[in-house]
């Protein structure tokens, strides 16, 4: 049977969790801040209870954002860490689709409009659809203002608003039936989407965990910020 680990570190939330002889585990934490000192620790508590070495892993998945810029360093940095040392391929996923999945296991939302706080008055969108149990990305990911911000142009039904970001929502110009502006990406589902990745053979080597801030100057505030 397959053995994956999935950790996310790109949001307030460090999380990770583990897929092992068919059954789940996982670790949840919300920690500002403290994730580069919590996540290996974490990983170690998880494989202790499941019984088995880091040589037992098949892959690792890891939320490659977006995100807080660090936040996503961190994953990326522990990941390739691991991957390398393992001789084993990585699975990155999306920081938004973990959070239409959550959505989804915690809120039976099918229709996900998942947001998250971007700073510099913006926020990372995407929209999902749950199919066969995947939430599936509809057009694209971006990064823009809360007024910018739309669903897909074949949208019918209700959607859920999933994230952050929605704690603008009143400048996001998109009706939703309901919302939790509290989501946060959790390692769980990441494994989820990452399972489906996995059967359908999308793992790269190691040197291909790249982050996605989808801003280009991540690192430094706009001119007149």
């Amino acid at each position: 049977m397959t053995t994956l680990l999935a950790l996310d570190t790109a949001t307030e939330a460090c999380s990770v969790a583990l897929l092992h002889d068919g059954r789940v585990l996982s670790h949840y934490e919300v920690i500002p801040r403290l994730h580069a000192q919590r996540i290996l620790p974490m990983i170690q508590t998880l494989l202790a209870e499941a019984g088995i070495a880091l040589s037992a892993l098949d892959a690792i998945a890891f939320g490659r954002g977006p995100g807080a810029f660090t936040g996503v360093r961190i994953a990326v940095g522990v990941v390739q860490g691991l991957a390398f040392a393992l001789e084993r391929p990585v699975l990155p996923v999306s920081t938004l689709a973990t959070i239409a999945q959550r959505a989804w296991r915690e809120h039976g939302a099918t229709q996900v409009a998942a947001a998250i706080d971007a700073r510099m008055d913006e926020v990372y969108w995407g929209c999902y659809r749950e199919h066969a149990g995947e939430m599936q990305l509809c057009g694209s990911e971006a990064v823009l203002p809360p007024e910018q911000a739309g669903l897909p142009r074949d949208a019918a039904g209700p959607w859920f608003g999933a994230g952050t970001g929605w704690g603008y929502a009143a400048r996001i110009p998109v009706a939703v039936g309901h919302m939790d502006a509290q989501l946060l990406p959790h390692a769980e589902d990441l494994l989820r989407l990452a399972t489906f990745a996995w059967q359908r053979g999308e793992a790269v080597e190691a040197d291909q965990a790249q982050p996605v801030y989808l801003r280009d100057n991540v690192a430094t505030p706009k001119a007149g910020v």
